[in-house]
């Protein structure tokens, strides 16, 4: 039964919208890469884009267009993002690659005054 519910997951891996307050809920396998769209097709010249995680709303990584500036932080939270961010300098979305249970919990997108919620699960 537990294979079985596996190869759903990996053959059901999606991200999908929930209602109300919270935004984007999102469900990962360990090892993959995951991707939180920030739903923009292009970022304006004015744009500015943070993405915070955590209960400590610690900032990962934020492009300034203005500034012409794209920083991602993976050195923070005890380097447990190294190597494993990357941004889109387009789009503003972030993905996460080779995830692990460390990568688990609350996203927030910031962009320009507009927030946006992403809570991701990372199943062993």
């Amino acid at each position: 039964m537990k294979k079985m519910f596996l190869k759903l997951v990996l053959f059901c891996l999606c991200l999908w919208r929930l209602d109300g307050v919270f935004g984007y809920e999102v469900s990962m396998i360990e090892g993959h890469s995951v991707t939180l769209n920030s739903d923009l097709t292009e970022m304006k010249d004015d744009d500015v884009i943070q993405w915070r995680f955590g209960d400590e709303n610690t900032v990962i990584a934020d492009i300034n267009k203005r500034a012409d500036r794209i920083t991602v932080y993976d050195d923070v939270l005890d380097g447990r993002f190294r190597d494993r961010l990357k941004l889109d300098n387009q789009t503003g979305s972030l993905t996460i690659t080779n995830t692990t249970t460390e990568h688990a919990g609350l996203y927030k997108l910031q962009i320009n005054s507009e927030i946006k919620r992403f809570s991701l699960t990372v199943i062993v």
